[in-house]
C-alpha cells in the first residue's frame, strides 16, 4: 500500500519538489480513472525528469547509429554485416545493443526482410538483393538507460506494391502518434492505427506489440494496435513507451521460425513492414525520443 503523502511533503517522483506543486493534481486525476474502474499506470512506470533525459540521450545514440546504416545499406551486403556496423558503431558512441544475449539472443541487431515481420537474426548467409525490403530495429542501453526504435529500408528498385505498404507503415506511426496525448488511452493509439491499416487493405499483426521502456527493455504496459478507443491503459504524462505496429500486405496471422526460435513471419508469406519509435507522454502531447 502506498503511504499517502502530505501536500508539502517531497514529491515521490524525486524531483525535489513539494508534493503540491509536482504530482498531486496528477495523482488526483488518476485516482477518478480508477474509481470508474480505468486501468491506470502504477507510479513504477511514470519517468522522472532525470530519468526522461537519461532515455533522451539514449535515443540519440539509437538514432546515430541508425542515421549510420542509412549511409551504409545497400544491395550485396549481408545482413550479418548490417550487425557489424551496428557494433562498430554503437561501440564509437558509448553504447551497449541491448538486444545482445537477451533471452538468448545471439546477435546486436534484428534484420528482417520481406515477408519476415520481426526478429530477423542476421547472418552472413542474407545478401541483401535488388528490390527488397528491410526493417533494421536497433534498441541501445547509454548510461543505463534504454531506447529502441527501427527503420524499413528499400534496395534498388522496389516494387509500387512494396513501396506502397513501406509508406502505409509509417503513416500508422503517425496516425497513432495523434492520439498519443495524456488522458487519451493505449486504445485509442490502437484503434486509429487499426482502424487506419484497413482502410487502406492490409492488416495488422495482433500477436506482438509495443512496449514501455526506459529502465529496462521491457516494461509495462503492452501496446496492443488490434484495441479499441477508450480501452487499455490511461495515458499519462511520463510514461514511455514504443508505438511499433506491423503492417501485413495480406492477412494477420504469424508463424514462429522453430528453427532459431526467433524469427516471426507472415503465414501468408506475403510482406510486412513496421517502423518504431520511442515516445514520451507529455503535459501537452508527447515527444518522440528515438525514431
Amino acid at each position: 500500500m502506498i503511504a499517502k503523502l502530505e501536500r508539502n511533503d517531497p514529491c515521490w517522483c524525486g524531483s525535489g519538489k513539494k508534493y503540491k506543486v509536482c504530482h498531486s493534481n496528477t495523482d488526483e486525476r488518476i485516482n477518478r480513472y480508477r474509481q470508474i474502474g480505468c486501468v491506470v499506470p502504477p507510479r513504477k512506470i511514470l519517468k522522472s525528469a532525470e530519468q526522461i533525459q537519461g532515455i533522451r540521450e539514449s535515443g540519440k545514440v539509437n538514432i546515430k547509429v541508425l542515421d549510420y546504416i542509412a549511409e551504409q545499406i545497400h544491395i550485396g551486403m549481408s545482413t550479418e554485416d548490417i550487425n557489424t556496423l551496428v557494433n562498430h558503431k554503437m561501440k564509437e558512441l558509448g553504447g551497449i545493443p541491448a538486444t545482445l544475449g537477451f533471452e538468448g539472443y545471439p546477435k546486436s541487431v534484428c534484420t528482417s526482410i520481406n515477408g519476415e515481420v520481426c526478429h530477423g537474426i542476421p547472418s552472413d548467409k542474407v545478401i541483401l538483393k535488388d528490390g527488397d525490403i528491410i526493417n533494421v530495429d536497433v534498441t541501445t542501453i547509454f548510461n543505463g538507460y534504454f531506447a529502441d526504435s527501427s527503420r524499413m529500408f528499400c534496395l534498388g528498385a522496389v516494387s509500387d506494391e512494396r513501396k506502397q505498404l513501406v509508406e502505409a507503415a509509417k503513416k500508422a506511426i503517425d496516425i497513432g502518434l495523434e492520439q498519443a496525448k495524456s488522458w487519451n488511452f493505449l486504445g485509442d493509439i490502437g484503434q486509429a492505427i487499426d482502424d487506419f491499416t484497413r482502410s487502406k487493405g492490409y492488416s495488422v499483426v495482433r500477436e506482438i506489440g509495443g512496449h514501455g521502456i526506459g529502465i529496462e527493455f521491457h516494461e509495462e504496459p503492452y501496446v496492443s494496435y488490434v484495441s479499441q478507443k477508450g480501452t487499455e491503459m490511461l495515458l499519462v504524462p511520463g510514461m514511455v513507451f514504443t508505438i511499433e505496429p506491423m503492417i501485413n500486405m495480406g492477412k494477420a496471422d504469424v508463424v514462429l521460425n522453430e528453427e532459431n526460435g526467433w524469427t516471426i513471419s507472415t503465414k501468408d508469406g506475403k510482406d510486412s513492414a513496421q517502423w518504431e519509435v520511442t515516445v514520451l507522454i507529455t503535459e501537452s502531447g508527447y515527444e518522440i525520443l528515438a525514431y
